[in-house]
């Protein structure tokens, strides 16, 4: 039995080619969705583990199915699959026994096309469903607490820092205002409450007007951004000398967190006089691209989900 969780992985041969991936080594998929790069990197390996991160129930059990064989314990190369939040690897790793570091690990942000797709999760303004919008199904905090109980200049807050939507102010006035009334519970009451707030002639123009503002609800719904930073200084320390690190964005606000990151442990200011740079001074990181890596021609016209993607790789000195 397989069970359908198409995904076309973006940037797979960039992401997982720069790992310069080692046939018994140990690696990591912090996102692994689909697992598109999951069976890519398991096809250069012979003995090595790749240990694979979701907190997606879905994401889980479809790996169960789809990669079985791989998940028998007799198997090598060999797939460990843990159900957690990325920004948790180091103690899932440590409950696993792997303790003297990794190999690689790769990230491929954002929201899988299944998880789009699927109808009642509520991630998408294409389909009438209850207002959640969480990864993980067993958190208590979803879009309907958001929507529903957050206050104005947070929901405006949030519109514009995670969204970069510029009639936030607005679109959280509204929403308020109509809450007053009654609870918003649907996708679609939220997206007719965001065009309300727009200017006729904006909406007429550019990507669906909701966009931004469901983008920037899921960010906060599932704390993206604060794990992803969490989850990034782990996978530094984690790596062994010459392992390296692959990352996949789609958003501005997450290119700007891994750009930060990566330079922040690649570059080091050395004090005058100084002839020989202490051990904990030295950078931890050199990076492996200074600009991001790209969706070649093919893929941009192949792959719609590619346009916005950026990969970064840095190598653990």
């Amino acid at each position: 039995m397989t069970t359908n969780f198409k995904h076309t992985s973006v940037l797979l041969r960039e992401t997982i080619d720069n790992l310069n991936v080692k046939d018994n080594g140990l690696y990591v998929d912090a996102t692994f969705g689909g697992g598109g790069h999951a069976r890519y990197l398991l096809s250069k390996l012979n003995n090595g583990i790749l240990v694979g991160f979701d907190q997606d129930n879905y994401a889980i059990n479809a790996a169960k199915d789809n990669f079985y064989d791989y998940l028998s314990d007799n198997h090598q190369p060999h797939l460990i699959m843990v159900h957690d939040n990325f920004s948790h690897v180091t103690e899932n790793l440590n409950k696993l026994g792997f303790n003297d570091g990794i190999d690689g690990i790769y990230y491929d942000l954002g929201v899988s096309s299944p998880q789009f797709d699927q109808p009642d999760r509520g991630f998408s303004y294409r389909f009438d469903a209850r207002l959640d919008m969480r990864m993980n199904q067993e958190q208590e905090l979803d879009a309907y607490q958001v929507v529903n109980s957050y206050s104005q200049s947070q929901l405006a807050d949030i519109l514009y820092q995670y969204g970069d939507e510029k009639f936030s102010r607005q679109i959280a006035r509204k929403i308020v205002q109509r809450r007053q009334q009654k609870p918003i519970e649907t996708t679609f009451e939220l997206v007719e409450l965001i065009k309300e707030a727009i200017p006729a002639a904006k909406r007429r123009t550019g990507r669906h007007p909701a966009k931004k503002s469901f983008q920037a609800i899921r960010v906060e719904v599932n704390h993206e951004l604060d794990s992803l930073k969490a989850s990034l200084q782990e996978a530094i320390e984690l790596l062994k000398p010459g392992g390296r690190i692959s990352v996949i964005t789609f958003q501005s606000h997450e290119d700007k967190i891994v750009k930060k990151i990566f330079k922040q442990n690649s570059e080091v200011e050395v004090p005058r006089g100084i002839p020989v740079i202490p051990d904990n001074l030295k950078p931890k990181l050199k990076l492996v691209n200074r600009k991001p890596i790209l969706a070649t021609a093919s893929e941009l016209a192949d792959n719609n989900r590619s346009h916005s993607a950026k990969l970064r790789v840095a190598e653990k000195l």
